[in-house]
């Protein structure tokens, strides 16, 4: 196809949720040769993180929400102006604000009709029913989900079927190679040769880590050598760190805060990995970065991580929010190095040919092609 100038908005400013798949999907629409625009809500990590990357981003939008209606007009001209003088072909939307002010803004075109709108839907929760959302979502050309519940839940909502595509998690299978040297993080933490669970996930309600706590308190009787990393920063750390004085975890569960440039060598420095809740994207790019990476995952049943862990095969999944069996899953990996390494091996190549950014970018520009 010919290449495309594509606007993804994204009512977003933090290094959380859909930010970096949106970098990822961004970068490689421009490897393919497309010109990409993007506008976030300016002034914080994700815009940072989006220069280190070269991606362009608009200037003069402010896509938030609780600024108020003034606020929104102001961003539905400036839109409508920048789609009309960049000749946007489409607007790729990723949030609920962003898809209404795409909607709103999209000008006519000179040969007529308007600019398709298509939509990410990162979780669940953002999907509506109500009749507001479904007169948006009646200007959608094409929508995305990212895991098969969200996908089976828009069709629910009464989008058609034949607009609504499965777009899987990606993962840079380059940067969490499996050859990542784990020595520096285990000598940072005093690891020695101990087993190590490692879980990657924002420090926030609703995120598991009682669950995980819970399952470790039990699995140290087991394996008293055990140790769990917790990667990752929030809100929850202070109530996690007396929960985990309260279960007398203090010598197995170590707090490392947040880990960007290094979280190969972390991963790496795990014998296997745990998730036990989706966070605000769904596709739980954490658990494909441990695929990546070559180390089985423990996760339970939600999000996209049905359809990515292989229960037996690169991991086990939960059934049930029970100690005992977040122990038992635990213990039974770490106690088995050779089934380890073989799970871990299954899992890289799972994630190599499934979960390669590729895949994800050449689905994106088949719809974009079909909805315009």
């Amino acid at each position: 196809m010919r290449p495309l100038t594509i606007l993804h908005l994204a009512a977003n400013r933090w290094w959380t949720g859909s930010a970096d798949p949106i970098i990822h999907l961004v970068s490689g629409l421009r490897a393919r040769g497309h010109r990409v625009l993007l506008g976030i809500i300016p002034g914080d990590r994700f815009a940072a993180k989006a220069r280190e990357a070269g991606i362009d981003l608009v200037d003069g939008l402010r896509m938030d929400a609780r600024l108020g209606p003034r606020a929104l007009a102001r961003d539905v001209l400036r839109l409508r102006a920048l789609i009309r003088a960049e000749g946007v072909d489409v607007v790729h939307t990723h949030h609920s604000h962003d898809h209404w002010l795409a909607v709103l803004a999209r000008p006519k075109r000179a040969l007529g009709g308007r600019p398709p709108v298509v939509r990410t839907f990162h979780n669940l929760r953002s999907v509506n029913r109500d009749r507001l959302a479904s007169t948006l979502y009646r200007r959608t050309g094409a929508v995305f989900a990212v895991s098969r519940q969200i996908e089976s839940f828009c069709r629910e909502a009464g989008i058609p079927p034949e607009r609504v595509f499965w777009l899987p998690g990606a993962v840079d299978l380059r940067r969490f190679a499996a050859d990542a040297d784990p020595a520096p993080v285990r000598e940072e933490f005093k690891l020695g040769d101990a087993p190590v669970v490692v879980s990657v996930a924002r420090l926030a309600t609703n995120r598991g880590h009682e669950l995980l706590l819970a399952g470790v308190g039990l699995l140290v009787h087991r394996l008293p050598r055990a140790r769990l990393l917790l990667v990752g920063k929030g809100e929850t750390r202070r109530p996690l760190e007396q929960l985990v004085a309260d279960l007398e975890l203090g010598s197995h569960v170590i707090f490392t805060g947040y880990r960007d440039i290094d979280l190969p060598s972390v991963l790496a420095a795990g014998d296997c990995f745990a998730l036990m809740a989706a966070g605000s994207d769904e596709s739980c790019r954490a658990a494909l970065e441990a695929m990546a990476a070559a180390r089985p995952v423990i996760a339970r049943r939600v999000g996209a991580l049905p359809e990515t862990v292989v229960h037996g095969e690169t991991g086990f999944l939960i059934d049930d929010d029970r100690p005992e069996s977040v122990a038992r899953a635990l213990g039974d990996i770490l106690e088995d190095p050779a089934r380890r390494r073989a799970m871990g091996s299954a899992g890289r190549a799972r994630a190599e040919e499934c979960f390669g950014p590729e895949r994800s970018v050449e689905t994106v520009e088949r719809v974009y092609g079909e909805v315009r």
